[in-house]
Order: structure tokens, then sequence, then C-alpha cells
């Protein structure tokens, strides 16, 4: 008889452990169940007590400086437009008429005449009323600074000197045209400035030390380069009070005004003693270690370096020059003109140039040269009738089309020192008289393409200057509205927008 097979020992056993295990964790789960949700919370604070622990953890690296945030190891290669091609498609003239008419209407009264042309060809592309006088307004400083740079030339400058006087102990101060002095150091990379009374003073202090010159100084001014009426009968009161202009002498402080950055309000009326009266104060400071007093009250020379008696002269005859300071070039001056549309120095560049040319220093010796040198350099002026030179006075009349032909000449003539006028063109919406002007939708495509003179009076407006067309073709215009009604928003928006227009131009 068979024997049953008794189970292995073994297999029970596990069996038993097993049942006996699931039968426990059944009993312990809620046990189970709270130690895992204690280990849940405790890692996270763990980690937020342990740095209290082990200190503060060190910073993270800063992020590498990407390459256009670094400083330059070597210079850049100098870069610019590239020449223009003459072979680029000269605009259609009915292309253009057709986007500048309807842009060119007067908000209220009045009207616009205007004149486009090809820089190179002198093709007319646009005419309304082209050929018709008008009053200009300061584009006329572009017709002055024709006659600066033709008569006096780009790199000429203007001196102040200090000369011995007839008596002992005087000493006089001689304009020679700079009204662009400062009352301190003399300043190279400065157009306003680059001759200061500071420095022309503490020369002179030397010279009279070294001529053994001690005790008391007096200053004398000498403005006789300038003849005629120191303001213009033409000029309204109105204007001259409020700071427009003021009455002209051959020698200035910032132009003619208390302070450079304040443009509006009252202006010295005799400059030539303004400046004398500086002088006489920084010459009284540079002096003092060396025993030198100046007198406060300064006085006007007679004549010029020829006070009541005989002056010091030197070998050559000329009264003896003690020191001297030189103005920015004209060139430079001219720039500044145009950029700020500075009516006192429009009005001395012209003199000046009137000099050079051998005529009087006088408000008709300036409007003269600039007629004559308009004449030289090629341009019709048969019609031009001037009465000053900055453009304040309502008797000028100058057409669109001869101040188109003058912006031509600038760009592209024959005679390379009217290119110095160039860089005075104030840039659409970003420097000189433009530079808050070609903001809105309809005219900020002109923006730091268009670059042209500004014209201002209570009832003109013109605009005129130069722009690259969207061809790549060099374009000159001149828009100028008269009998504008004063204020009206829309007549400045008008010319911006035509300027705008053509430098949006693909008028093929």
């Amino acid at each position: 008889m068979t024997k049953p097979t008794a189970p292995e020992p073994g297999l029970d056993h596990v069996r038993h452990r097993v049942r006996a295990g699931v039968t426990g964790l059944r009993r312990s789960w809620p046990a189970f169940l709270l130690t895992a949700l204690l280990v849940v919370l405790l890692v996270p604070a763990s980690l937020l007590v342990a740095p209290g622990f082990l200190g503060p953890e060190p910073p993270a690296p800063p992020p590498p400086v990407p390459a256009w945030q670094q400083a330059p190891t070597t210079l850049a290669p100098g870069q610019g437009l590239a020449p223009l091609d003459d072979r680029a498609a000269v605009p259609r003239a009915s292309s253009v008429t057709a986007k500048l008419e309807p842009l060119l209407k007067a908000d209220g009264g009045g009207s616009f005449t205007g004149l486009v042309q090809d820089a190179l060809t002198g093709q007319v592309l646009f005419d309304r009323g082209g050929s018709e006088n008008r009053v200009p307004a300061s584009n006329l400083k572009l017709l002055t600074a024709v006659a600066a740079l033709r008569s006096l030339g780009p790199d000429h400058r203007f001196t102040t000197s200090v000369v011995a006087g007839s008596a002992a102990g005087q000493v006089v101060l001689v304009g020679g045209g700079d009204v662009l002095l400062t009352s301190g150091d003399s300043k190279a990379d400065q157009v306003m400035g680059r001759a200061g009374l500071a420095t022309l003073a503490a020369a002179t202090v030397e010279a009279l030390k070294s001529a053994g010159t001690a005790g008391g100084i007096q200053v004398l001014v000498d403005d006789s380069l300038f003849t005629g009426p120191a303001l213009n009968p033409a000029w309204q009161e109105g204007d001259v009070a409020a700071g427009e202009v003021a009455p002209l002498f051959p020698l200035a402080l910032n132009s003619a005004r208390y302070d450079p950055a304040v443009t509006t309000g009252p202006r010295p009326k005799d400059s030539a003693i303004t400046v004398a009266e500086e002088f006489a104060a920084r010459l009284r400071t540079a002096g003092a270690a060396a025993g030198l007093t100046v007198a406060a009250a300064v006085e006007r020379s007679p004549r010029p370096g020829q006070p009541a008696g005989e002056p010091a002269e030197d070998a050559a005859g000329e009264p003896a020059v003690l020191a001297e300071v030189q103005s920015a070039t004209v060139a430079e001056q001219v720039d500044h003109m145009l950029q700020e549309s500075d009516n006192y120095l429009a009005e001395v560049l012209g003199r000046m140039a009137s000099i050079a040319a051998g005529q009087p220093g006088s408000n008709d010796g300036a409007t003269a040269a600039v007629r004559a040198q308009l004449a030289h350099a090629g341009i019709p002026a048969g019609t031009v009738k001037l009465v000053d030179v900055c453009g304040l006075a309502m008797g000028n009349q100058v057409s669109a089309r001869q101040i188109a032909e003058v912006v031509r000449a600038m760009t592209t003539g024959t005679d390379a020192r009217l290119r110095a006028a160039l860089d005075g063109f104030p840039v659409a919406g970003l420097t000189g008289t433009l530079d808050q002007r070609f903001g809105d939708d309809s005219t900020a495509r002109g923006a730091g393409l268009v670059r042209a003179k500004t014209g201002t009076l209570n009832s003109v407006l013109a605009l005129s200057g130069f722009v690259v067309d969207a061809d790549g073709r060099l374009l000159v215009f001149s828009f100028i509205g008269n009998g504008l009604t004063p204020g009206a928003a829309g007549n400045r928006v008008a010319l911006d927008r035509a300027a705008t227009a053509l430098a949006a131009c693909g008028c093929r």
C-alpha cells in the first residue's frame, strides 16, 4: 500500500509567512500611510532648513556678456553711404508732380510754391510757381552761406586781438568778426567758444609782464570794423524785443546772448561793450598775481588802434599786438548758422563777406555781397531782392527756383568750397531746427533721410534741401508758403509730407 505524499515543510512555512505578512500589513496600513506622509513633508522642509546649518550657497556665476555689449578691442573700419550712382533712374516728372500736388495744400489762407530738380542734371521734376518771387524767411541763410564760403573761404578764421593803446597802461580789444566768443577758456573742439576771453586775458597778462608793464590798466574796445546802423530798420520792433536779433557788432559773446542755452528774450544792446567788460574782469583776475590792476569802466576806442595820441607800433607801423585768439572756421560757423538758424551770426557773416570783397561792413555791403556771389556762382540773381541777409525782414524776395539752384550748387556744383555747407542742413527728426519734426505716421518715413533748411515767419513757412529717393537718385527741392494763416498746424505738416514723399519716391 502506497503512503500518501506529505507536503514539503518549507512550502507550508512560506505560505504561512505570506498570509501572516498580508494580515499584518492590513492591520498596520494607517501607520504606513502616516509614515509616508511624514516623509513627503520632511524632505522639502529639510531643504529649507539645511542652508541654516550649511551656510549660504555660493552665488551663481553671472551669465556671459554678449559680444555686442563688450568693449571693442579694435576700431571698426570707416563706414558711410556708398557714392551715388549716376545711373540710378531719374524720376518721371509726371509721377513726382502727382505725388506732391495733393500734399502742398495751405491750411487756411495763402499758398505754396515749389520746385524739385534732379541734382546731377538739373532736370525739373516739379514746378509750381517756382520762378515766382516769395518771402523766403530763413531759407535766405542758404544764400548767405554761399557768399561767406566763396568770399572768405571755408578754412578762414576771425581774429580777436588785444593791442597796445596810445597811453601807458591802455590796451585795446579789437573786434575781428568773431561773435561766438565765450567768457572762459578757449575750447578747440567747439564752434561757440573756440575763442575764450579767459585765454585771451591770460595771454595779455603774459605780454604785459614781458614788456615790464605794472600798475593800472584801462581796457578800450575797437568795434569799428562794422559801419552803418547796428539795427536794420526793416526789422520789426517786436522781433527785436523777442530776441530774434540784436544790434550788430564785430564781437559778441554767445552770438549776442546772455546765455547760449536761452535763445529767446532780451539780448545785449551793445555786445561790444559787454565783451569788453567781461574781458576786463578776466584780465583783472589773471593780472592780480602780476601786480596789475584793471579799471572796471571800459571805453570805446575813437579810431581803430588810434585812441587820442599815437599807439605803440610794431616795425610795420601797426599797433603792437599783445595777444589774440581765433574763431572756429567759416565752414563751422556756416554749419552752426544753418543748424540753429542763427540770425545774428548770419548778419555778421554777410558783413564779413562784404569786407573780404573790399566793401563796407554794413547791411548794404552784406546784401550786395550776397547778390554778387550768387551771380559769380552761376545762379541767376537778377530778380532777387534783399533787405537783410538772415531772412527776418518781410521785404526779401527770392524764388523757389533760385533757392533750389543754391542747394544744387552745394550738392553737385563745381565749386567745392560750397560742399562745406552740407553738414549744416538739419536732419529730419534728429538735428537742428528739424529735431522735433517728421515724427507722425505721415512723415516718419522722411525722418533721418530729408536734410533741409527751415524758414518760419508769422505768415511764411519754407523748407529747402536735398534727399536721396528710393531709387538712389539725389533730388534737391524748395517749397515756400506765403500769406499763410498764422499758427495753422497743417502748413508745416504739408511741407514735411512733401519732403517725405520725395524720400519715398520710386517715381519711374
